[in-house]
């Protein structure tokens, strides 16, 4: 099959690239706009206790006041406020809740700190568009009206709240953006330079992946409107990392397997063919591996990686159709010159680092095995001091961000939990209304829950079935003391519910405690679902029922390294409490999925070569020589792009950054040049049962003459 499209590209080569052109204006030219949502409650299903409480405080208390923005006011010399300054206070907020912005419903003041150093004033917008883009912008409009209207005073004033949340966020993502994208364009530059000593090659890979970043983009949002998806912004930062990263790769495996056909005497069109037959069902299998592992994100419960799922599996899957097409096609027609001025394509050097790395391999591949698996678990042990934390917005921008700085004094200024209290909500089962002696009795019960500083019952809807009761923890919501706490108020709130009512427990905290379960449910299900669809492409690729499990396994370790890495680096060595919640499981998919692909071009090779007549240690030896420098070359690259999510400046993708990068140079330089092909060369001819893809077919020539490749390869001699 991919002897077939390799000929129909090369024999069509500008007709590929019309076709690759129109796809790319019709789909840009007609795609949707992407909207953003930070809203984490959209990120929970429906049967989530936090939102069957938000649910319920729409019905029962629809003009119930939450703020979306908050003014944080202090003196600008520090001191405690004057009556003059509560005036003036008082006066913004009347004149701020007069201008009428868009979004906003009201703007009331807000109680001053114990200490009378700060007060508030609080803004509440349309609860059904919390998180979108429309709130940002009318974040934007209240800060810099709130700080006009607090010139000549002896006041400062900041905007905090979700809606300046969302606003620092997008800000902070849009700059991660831009340096993500450089950054990764002068590194893919500079390593194909050196690599290749060839302009044209480097230049290449980042113009045609930049028409397949265009065409996925727009598939994306296609998708988004389709099937209802949650977009974040987070998402575009990832996705200018896969498509260059992975697109890289793609490209380098088959750019040096071109650069060996034709040193093996091969006419340059007839070299571009045997490439992509040779290395066409490699490319394939390792982008099906990824594909399929960012598919399972699909079975996620949360709104953010349901979207990142299909996101990402849809640009692979582009850069996949470009890898086989796009790229043969634009290389067939330029030819050797695609080299210049470089001749060192015209002869095979000696790779004597690579050479001396497969011999070692060859002769001793149980030390081998030995020392990079030993590597490995001393690594992982990190992962037994793994913490989540939950706070996404501050993990999302850094902390010098206004909405940040604001947070922060909140917390110093009053209750740690004050800035997002926690509500019970308690219903009658039969539509009675409630009896109101009971109140007091609840409320006090809840304020004995360890962890809670206050609790008081603050509304009755108008029917009486309904009554809000307002728990403030002793704890900033996102800590894991508070998610603790919040699991305490449920246990009392439903239990001590007084007869024929039923209770549930919304606020932040809440959700967050939901997001945790959503994780540990994702852990159960989308890790051993991708695991196992993974291991059935490796048997269909490999033949064999038992190579896919070691080297699923192999790549389970080094994910097991990777999270361990981590944890002690930024978990331990900086004092944090803990990695940002979704980190493990974008990790798995990304070091599991893309971490495969070097294995199984490794794997692939050393099938071939043990084809060539070769035995099992010899064949490892000779895999490495040859493969070596296609994996050294992908996983630097790949490791280096993915490390400039670290220059983003905010925690999230700073330690998704690092992970991943981590992740995929001990999946290149550990699993796949070391870890895989000793195992494979120990486990001998039996790695292939119940086949034999790894013997050269009774009849069939295992010479390797470059006349032996002009003709249609049977699948015993095909990579």
């Amino acid at each position: 099959m991919f002897r077939r499209i390799g000929t129909a590209v090369v024999r069509h080569p500008v007709w590929t690239i019309v076709a690759w052109l129109i796809a790319a204006v019709a789909i840009v030219a007609t795609a949707p706009s992407l909207p953003s949502n930070s809203d984490e409650s959209s990120f929970l299903p429906k049967s989530y206790e936090s939102i069957k409480a938000a649910d319920l405080q729409q019905k029962a208390f629809p003009s119930a006041f939450t703020p979306s923005a908050i003014a944080l006011y202090q003196r600008t010399d520090g001191g405690k406020l004057s009556q003059a300054d509560l005036k003036d206070v008082a006066r913004i907020t009347t004149e701020l809740g007069d201008k009428h912005i868009d979004q906003v419903q009201k703007v009331v003041p807000g109680p001053p700190s114990k200490d009378g150093r700060y007060t508030l004033t609080l803004v509440q917008m349309d609860s059904k568009k919390a998180g979108q883009p429309v709130q940002a912008d009318a974040a934007k409009v209240l800060r810099d009206d709130v700080k006009q209207l607090a010139k000549g005073t002896d006041l400062e004033v900041k905007l905090g709240g979700s809606a300046a949340q969302a606003l620092d966020q997008q800000d902070s993502s849009k700059r991660g953006q831009a340096l993500i994208g450089i950054g990764t364009f002068v590194i893919i530059l500079v390593t194909l330079l050196i690599i290749f000593r060839a302009p044209i090659l480097a230049f290449l890979p980042l113009l045609l992946i930049g028409v397949v970043s265009a065409i996925a983009n727009g598939l994306i949002a296609y998708a988004t409107k389709l099937f209802g998806l949650q977009a974040n912004s987070s998402v575009s930062s990832i996705l200018i990392v896969v498509l260059f990263g992975v697109g890289t790769d793609y490209f380098l495996f088959l750019m040096f397997r071109y650069r060996e056909r034709l040193r093996a005497g091969d006419e340059p069109k007839q070299a571009m063919i045997n490439a992509v037959d040779r290395v066409g069902e490699a490319i394939a299998s390792a982008a099906g591996a990824v594909i399929i592992a960012f598919l399972a994100l699909v079975l996620s419960t949360l709104g953010f990686l349901k979207q990142m799922g299909p996101a990402l599996a849809i640009s692979v899957s582009v850069t996949l159709i470009a890898g086989l097409t796009l790229i043969p096609a634009v290389v067939s027609l330029i030819g050797p010159k695609v080299f210049w001025p470089s001749k060192s394509w015209q002869q095979e050097p000696a790779n004597a680092r690579f050479a001396a790395l497969g011999r070692g391999v060859q002769r001793r591949p149980a030390l081998t095995a030995a020392v990079s698996g030993l590597i490995l678990v001393v690594l992982s042990l990190g992962t037994l001091g793994y913490k989540a934390t939950f706070d996404l917005a501050s993990g999302s921008m850094p902390k010098t961000k206004e909405s940040m700085v604001v947070q922060d004094q909140m917390q110093t200024a009053y209750s740690a939990g004050a800035a997002a209290p926690t509500d019970v909500y308690l219903s009658s089962g039969d539509g009675k209304p409630l009896d109101r002696s009971a109140f007091d009795a609840y409320a006090s019960k809840l304020g004995a829950v360890d962890g809670v500083a206050s609790a008081r019952m603050s509304q009755v809807n108008k029917a009486g079935t309904t009554a809000d009761f307002t728990v403030t923890l002793k704890y900033e919501a996102s800590t894991d003391k508070a998610i603790d706490a919040v699991g305490r108020v449920r246990d009392v709130a439903h239990a001590d519910a007084p007869e024929g009512t039923e209770a549930v427990v919304g606020g932040m905290s809440s959700i967050y405690k939901d997001i945790d379960s959503a994780v540990n449910h994702d852990y159960r299900t989308v890790f051993p679902v991708a695991a196992l669809l993974i291991m059935v492409i490796l048997g269909l690729l490999l033949r064999s029922v038992v190579a896919p499990w070691y080297l699923i396994a192999s790549v389970g370790l080094g994910f097991g390294a990777t999270l361990g890495a981590t944890v002690w680096i930024f978990q331990e060595a900086q004092n944090k409490p803990g990695l940002m919640f979704m980190l493990p499981v974008i990790m798995y998919l990304f070091v599991v999925a893309i971490g495969t692909d070097y294995n199984i071009l490794m794997i692939a090779r050393l099938r071939e070569e043990a084809r060539e007549g070769r035995e099992p240690r010899e064949a490892a030896g000779m895999a490495l020589r040859h493969a070596g420098p296609t994996v050294a070359a992908a996983g630097f690259i790949l490791a280096a792009t993915f490390a400039t999510m670290m220059l983003a400046g905010n925690a999230l993708l700073t330690e998704m950054g690092f992970a991943v990068s981590f992740g995929i140079a001990v999946a290149a330089f550990v699993m796949a040049m070391f870890f895989t092909p000793s195992l494979t060369a120990l486990i001998g001819h039996a790695a292939w049962w119940p086949g034999h893809a790894d013997r050269a077919e009774p009849g069939v020539d295992t010479g390797s003459s470059p006349a032996a490749d002009d003709e249609y390869q049977p699948a015993g001699r095909r990579g």
